[in-house]
């Protein structure tokens, strides 16, 4: 049993990375451990965290279990868990709850969960004291042995914990089943150290460690053989890709490079203003391939707040590098994330972060009430902001955000746009949906045989948070 360590966690040393090709094995044994066995994942949080989904389905499968979408008639449950916000954190523990009555009228169910919570000390000291009844807990490090931690906890008939405190290596050829046919996420870099004070993710997704190009550039040349349309490349922050690598090989490098393979379209999330230079920017403006999408967090629009926050830069900074966007990429459609009710943040402070949100116009945003995370220097500020205070500026912000979201939507209306069609709208099966390049939502009256093409759609009608549309022959 391996219980996580926030000390160890919260480490940064000179040690190289070690890139590995070899650490996922599954033994004979193992391979019939889950025949006739069905297996459910519940995933929250980041893209990053369903990516790990998929690397977890494809690990599972080698195994011989086979997935199903109902958590009753799962033989292996596991939530995939995110602990960014208070509010998936309780979502989980709801959700283990309703684990808990399964397991009491169906005793041979297996249960863990894994993902960024398990990585906190504090939560998996709570499993220990008050849900022993769970099997299995892994963390964001040791995905690739979840064959072995299941056999241990099976043989053991207990409470299996295997949590790695550390700052992590860069692990290649675990297997992966993806969701979408025709759009795939690409790790391109794991951890980050840029320890932002309410953040929690380096100290559960370790130091900052990118991928080698050489290995990206052969996923993605995969992928566009094997049909896909669409990649996106992944990272807490991508911007920073290759800092850490022995060669000169940047993130603007590797957009270009991917560019060069040919795929039809290219994103990438998540970007932290700080290390968006203007080379990124030029080679954005020079590729069509590269979506003309970039969500650019500015959390706060007050230089007080920005650096109790520890983001390096400032409300002047952020906006002057939004306008240069603006200026190389003119149709980019540009969203952000705005946290409200940080400690020590006033009226003033908020107004301040309006301000910016009526410069920008954004095309959406991501907006959240401060959540304090145990182990960060924030969870230790002084929080003296009224709840009811904290969602009145939430309710003024949203109001912000949502008109000029509508008003960025209306300028769609009657052009023509290409839209990737991924399939049946789960609201009403007689609409098609897809996303525009700049990853506007359309939901088109079309037949099935456009799934999986861009098309050309003509928009007829346009709400703020999605589109109607026609296909144009």
């Amino acid at each position: 049993m391996i219980i996580p360590n926030l000390k160890e966690a919260q480490k940064r040393t000179k040690n190289s990375v070690q890139i590995k090709t070899d650490e996922y094995k599954v033994s004979e044994e193992l391979k019939e451990l889950g025949k006739n066995k069905l297996y459910f994942i519940k995933t929250y949080g980041c893209q990053m965290n369903e990516h790990d989904s998929e690397n977890i389905k494809a690990i599972l499968e080698d195994m011989s279990y086979q997935e199903t979408y109902d958590m009753d008639k799962a033989d292996l449950i596991l939530l995939n868990t995110c602990a960014i916000r208070e509010n998936a954190h309780n979502k989980v523990f709801g959700m283990v709850g309703r684990i808990k009555h399964l397991k009491e009228t169906r005793p041979h169910v297996i249960a863990g969960v894994c993902g960024c919570m398990a990585q906190e000390e504090s939560v998996v000291k709570e499993i220990m004291e008050k849900y022993r009844f769970l099997d299995i807990v892994f963390g964001t490090h040791n995905i690739h042995n979840l064959p072995n931690i299941l056999n241990t906890s099976l043989a053991k008939k207990e409470l299996e914990i295997e949590v790695l405190s550390i700052e992590g290596d860069v692990l290649e050829n675990i297997p992966v089943k993806r969701d979408n046919k025709y759009k795939a996420w690409v790790n391109i870099m794991y951890g980050c150290d840029k320890f932002c004070t309410y953040c929690i993710v380096p100290y559960t997704r370790g130091k900052q460690r990118s991928r080698t190009p050489e290995f990206i550039i052969d996923e993605v040349k995969k992928l566009l053989q094997d049909g896909y349309k669409e990649v996106t490349l992944l990272g807490q922050n991508v911007n920073a890709y290759g800092k850490d690598l022995a060669v000169d090989y940047k993130m603007e490098n590797l957009l270009e490079d991917v560019a060069k393979t040919g795929i039809d379209r290219i994103r990438f999330v998540t970007s932290h203003p700080w290390d968006f230079t203007d080379k990124m920017i030029e080679v954005i403006s020079q590729y069509n391939n590269i979506m003309p999408y970039i969500h650019l967090p500015v959390q706060s629009g007050s230089d007080k707040i920005l650096k109790l926050m520890g983001r390096r830069y400032t409300k002047e900074h952020y906006i002057k590098l939004y306008k240069k966007i603006k200026e190389l990429v003119p149709n980019a459609a540009i969203t952000t994330d705005i946290i409200v009710g940080f400690p020590g943040e006033t009226e003033a402070d908020f107004n301040e972060t309006l301000e910016v949100v009526n410069e920008c116009q954004f095309d959406g945003a991501f907006t959240f009430i401060f959540s304090p995370r145990v182990g960060t220097p924030a969870f230790k500020m002084t929080d003296n902001i009224s709840i009811e205070e904290k969602n009145n500026r939430l309710y003024k912000l949203n109001d912000l955000i949502n008109r000029y979201s509508n008003e960025a939507n209306q300028k769609y209306l009657d052009k023509i746009v290409p839209v990737l069609i991924e399939g049946v709208s789960d609201k009403n099966d007689k609409f098609l949906f897809g996303y525009t390049d700049t990853m506007k939502l359309v939901n088109i009256e079309a037949y099935n045989k456009y799934i999986g093409q861009i098309v050309n759609v003509k928009i007829t009608s346009v709400k703020t948070w999605s589109m109607n549309g026609k296909v144009v022959e």
